[in-house]
This record gives C-alpha cells, structure tokens and sequence, in this order.
C-alpha cells in the first residue's frame, strides 16, 4: 500500500509535500508530482498538508481518479528507485496518462 497524487495536483504542484516527506520519495514531472511506491514508508504526512488535497491513501483514492494510483506506479518503471527525489529534480516527463490531460484550471 502507498499513498497516491491525483488530478487535483496536475499543472499546480505545490510541492508543500515534498517539504514534509522524511524519506524523499515524491518526484517532479512535468505536470504532475509523483509517490514512489517503493519508497514511500506510509507515513501519511504528505497528506494534511497537500493545500488542492490531492494525495489519498490508495485504498481511498476517490473512483474517479482510480487511475492515478497506476500513473503513480508506472512513472518510475523507466526510473527504477532513484532512493530520493531531491537529488533527480525535475523529471522532464509524465506518465502518459497525466501528459494527455488537457490543460487544468489553476483557479489562481
């Protein structure tokens, strides 16, 4: 089990997550932030202070957005375990799912 970003996060990517993991384990794409499902410790800090709430618990991701929980896997296929975000920065891509999105409203 891990913790999983959905849409709510697409082309906003406050990045206050990745200030509270104490293992590194959320990655930079494109347009999206990802949870390395390896990595992640199940701490669930990520999560009261994701500002768009946008991180769920797998199990609790909300149907619609199901399909975030296997962008989240796949995105770091290609990856392998880095063991740490910090070090990689911004990964120049997206799962395919995530970069077929359309534009999303930032509301700001």
């Amino acid at each position: 089990m891990t913790y999983v970003i959905a849409e709510p996060c697409v082309d906003v990517k406050d990045k206050a997550c990745i200030e509270e993991c104490p293992v590194d384990c959320i990655y930079e794409g494109q347009r999206s932030l990802y949870i390395h499902p390896d990595e992640c410790v199940d701490c669930g800090a990520c999560e009261p202070v994701c500002p768009v709430e946008a991180i769920f618990y797998e199990d609790d991701t909300p149907e619609e957005w199901k399909d975030y929980y296997k962008a989240n896997v796949e995105f770091f296929d290609e990856l392998g375990s880095p063991g740490g975000a910090s070090k990689l920065g911004l990964i120049e891509r997206d799962h395919p799912f995530v970069a077929g999105l359309p534009p999303m409203n930032q509301g700001h």
